[in-house]
């Protein structure tokens, strides 16, 4: 940085109330660390905001000195946007706040909650929103990238519930978008990333959801899965919206429930979230036990909150990622063959690959009616590539890669955003579709100048 960057960076430490930290600095290395080991970048500060007031700071700091600009929500994203390399990183993570309105069913949180958190808060009413699958990640990053989970059939997206924001734009400004007030930065922000400013405050509708939900895991042998597969394609489309169940092929974790020979064998899971009146719970997910002769089950009532960190254990922090994409509406017999042979080569026991059951609601919504447009996918698959040690980079891209290449004639074309990876810029025209050309237009006038840009970029017409 020059000197009139280094002597802003000075006063930014004595006119905020939350931290600056620069290399060498207690606490940064902590900070610049986030959820994908493979992201290993060193800004040149980090500034942990405490509320708005220092967000706008930071932005102002940033744009008058030019410098690289990320933003770090849940610091969740597989891509690694939330840190960059000699710049400046506004980290909301201390940003925690969430308010609950049990008379209005309204939330508001700060962007640096994740969805645990979230659910925490909301759950003490008996209120939820669709809101992933993994209780560490993120809120903020989940919704503006449109943001889908156990309850979307129900309730559609993440951004379907979202009701206004408050955001930080370029010029250091702080304004209101709801579907009233900047109607047109409202449509962008639910879908479109993190690429129009620093949103410090969304308003979410809530739904009356648990405490309790019926849920858990059935576990079939892979000799099976063909066939369990094919039913579960049969049976998706007549399921009640309040029914979802996602599937996924790995190698068996040590789950309690499973008799110890097949820990570590590889299997066709079926993750099944009802959200309907418990009494009738067991007739609903009964269609699943309908599937093939399971390895072993286990299904029953819970805690929403519980089910929402079932999958933790298997997405913490401090591995290395990679993911690969596609949405689909149906899953041809061809595409199961592709993902049963990716599956006799698996390259690491960590990896696996899902398909999570979206559909219901979501569909519901016109395809232009928010910045997010994939209301034709049935299906959002990730090839995720998992592994521990820097030495197996090579071979588990590869393999995630090549199925990803083989399951490519059988999909839609189009890409949830958030799954995207560092180094395919070049699917973001399919992520937004026929909404490019709007979000482009949004991002001209209210970042001409890519300020925020470090992110699946959307470039401003006079770039």
């Amino acid at each position: 940085m020059n000197n009139a960057a280094n002597h802003a960076i000075d006063d930014l430490k004595g006119s905020i109330r939350g931290q600056v930290l620069q290399p060498g600095e207690p606490g940064y290395e902590e900070a610049r660390h986030i959820w994908n080991a493979m992201i290993d970048l060193r800004p040149a500060v980090i500034v942990r905001c405490a509320g708005v007031a220092d967000v706008m700071r930071a932005v102002d700091v940033a744009r008058d000195h030019g410098l690289l600009l990320a933003v770090r929500g849940g610091g969740h994203n597989i891509a690694g946007s939330a840190i960059c390399d000699g710049g400046l990183v506004i980290d909301l993570s201390p940003m925690k706040s969430v308010r609950v309105d049990p008379r209005s069913c309204r939330a508001y949180a700060e962007p640096g909650v994740t969805l645990g958190e979230f659910d925490h808060e909301t759950q003490a009413f008996g209120l939820a929103t669709p809101l992933g699958i993994n209780s560490t990640t993120g809120v903020a990053g989940l919704t503006l990238g449109g943001g889908f989970g156990w309850l979307s059939r129900q309730y559609g997206m993440s951004v379907d519930n979202l009701l206004s924001a408050d955001i930080v734009t370029a010029d250091g400004k702080l304004v209101h978008a709801s579907a009233n007030t900047n109607e047109d930065l409202f449509w962008a922000i639910r879908g479109g990333g993190g690429n129009f400013g620093v949103v410090t405050m969304f308003e979410f509708q809530l739904h009356h959801v648990g405490p309790q939900v019926y849920g858990g895991l059935v576990v079939l042998p892979i000799a099976a899965a063909k066939d369990a597969l094919a039913k579960y394609r049969a049976a998706t489309r007549e399921m009640p919206n309040d029914l979802s169940v996602w599937t996924v092929l790995r190698l068996a974790p040590p789950l309690p429930f499973l008799p110890t020979e097949v820990h570590g064998k590889p299997v066709v899971v079926f993750a099944t979230c009802y959200a309907g009146p418990l009494e009738n719970a067991p007739s609903a997910v009964e269609i699943v036990r309908t599937f093939g002769e399971p390895y072993g089950e286990h299904l029953g009532p819970m805690p929403y909150a519980v089910w929402q960190k079932a999958f933790d254990p298997l997405l913490a922090p401090g591995a290395r990622n990679y993911w690969k994409s596609h949405n689909f509406d149906t899953l041809p017999d061809g595409l199961l063959d592709a993902a049963l042979a990716a599956l006799e080569c698996l390259p690491s026991p960590q990896c696996e690959i899902f398909f999570g059951q979206i559909g219901g609601k979501t569909f519901d919504v016109p395809v232009d009616a928010t910045a997010y447009c994939g209301r034709d996918a049935q299906y959002v698959m990730n090839v995720h590539a998992r592994w521990s040690e820097a030495e197996d980079d090579a071979r588990c891209i590869e393999w995630a890669r090549a199925y990803f290449a083989a399951s490519a004639p059988f999909a839609l074309g189009s890409v949830y955003v958030n799954f995207l990876t560092r180094d395919e810029t070049a699917r973001i025209g399919a992520a937004y579709g026929p909404n490019y050309e709007r979000l482009v237009a949004v991002k001209t006038r209210y970042d001409p100048d890519n300020l925020f840009r470090h992110n699946q970029n959307i470039q401003p017409s006079a770039h």
